[in-house]
């Protein structure tokens, strides 16, 4: 029997790219049953372009901009409540999917139905990986080739091209909307590997259109980033705290690394990320976000 997906994507304000990641999806060699859209209250030339395509798409337009986190929450508990899809497939605005996407994750699914998430290899416009989606194995010591062929279980992943079976959302809940940005695709992937392991799916590749191929580093991110380094700092204190003790304590002095490495560097703005970071970690000790679940008894 042929799986019906769900692709849910989240944006804001990037008309332009968004049009070229639906118009991806609308290209799949295997169909998606449903396009959830959920779009974080940007601008009317957004709001009018997604309107206008009627029934093509599912348009979930929030009336507030909830962040990454909370528009994947939405759009993953629009998958739960109105349809009857047996995975989500979910994606940022800039990640254009490639015709094969999702028939070599399907391929994989069939292969080792009982997986709590698959990743797509998700590369920069070059070629080479996306340095913001490396793949996380099991054993950190280990970096994935670019020329991996194999599958490989996965410790965590990005929301760029991510795949989970309804069964495992009905259990774990969906992400949380109080992280905003960053950490909530780590969060939500381990608590789905909980459940059943995760795998990185290397022939299921997509295309992430950053502006530039880098990493999130708070010691060389320019001023207007600094702030929302915040929310990186503390769902960090949240979500190792559910880890076990050697990975918990590896992250935790991998955070103090960080601290020092800032402290004793000559970046600019010094003071001010550090007083970010220490924010973020003394808020980070006591945030103890709800997790919420669907209430499936909605669905039409």
């Amino acid at each position: 029997m042929t799986k019906k997906v769900s692709a849910v994507v989240v944006t804001y304000n990037r008309l332009t790219l968004l049009k070229e990641v639906i118009e991806s999806l609308q290209k799949q060699i295997e169909p998606v049953s449903h396009i959830i859209i959920v779009d974080n209250a940007s601008e009317n030339d957004t709001k009018e372009y997604l309107e206008s395509l009627g029934n093509q798409i599912d348009y979930v337009r929030l009336g507030e901009n909830l962040g990454g986190a909370g528009g994947f929450n939405r759009g993953i508990r629009y998958f739960m409540e109105n349809t009857d899809d047996d995975f989500v497939w979910v994606m940022d605005d800039d990640t254009v999917v490639h015709p094969d996407t999702l028939q070599n994750l399907l391929k994989f699914a069939n292969v080792e139905p009982n997986f709590g998430f698959l990743a797509s290899d998700v590369r920069w416009t070059d070629g080479h990986r996306a340095k913001m989606n490396q793949p996380a194995p099991m054993n950190r010591l280990k970096v994935i080739p670019e020329n991996q062929v194999e599958p490989i279980r996965l410790q965590n992943a990005t929301f760029v091209s991510l795949l989970v079976r309804r069964s495992v959302v009905a259990q774990i809940g969906l992400p949380i909307t109080d992280f905003f940005i960053w950490g909530d695709d780590i969060e939500y992937t381990e608590r789905a590997g909980r459940v059943a392991p995760g795998y990185f799916v290397p022939s299921a590749k997509v295309t992430h259109k950053m502006g530039s191929n880098v990493g999130s580093s708070l010691l060389n991110d320019g001023p207007e980033r600094t702030p929302r380094y915040f929310y990186s700092y503390r769902n960090k204190g949240y979500y190792i705290r559910k880890r076990d003790w050697y990975r918990k304590n590896r992250a935790r002095l991998r955070t103090l690394a960080e601290y020092w490495q800032i402290k004793l560097s000559k970046t600019d703005r010094k003071s001010e990320k550090l007083a970010v970071m220490k924010k973020g970690m003394k808020a980070g000790k006591i945030f103890n976000p709800i997790i919420e679940f669907a209430d499936t008894s909605k669905k039409k």
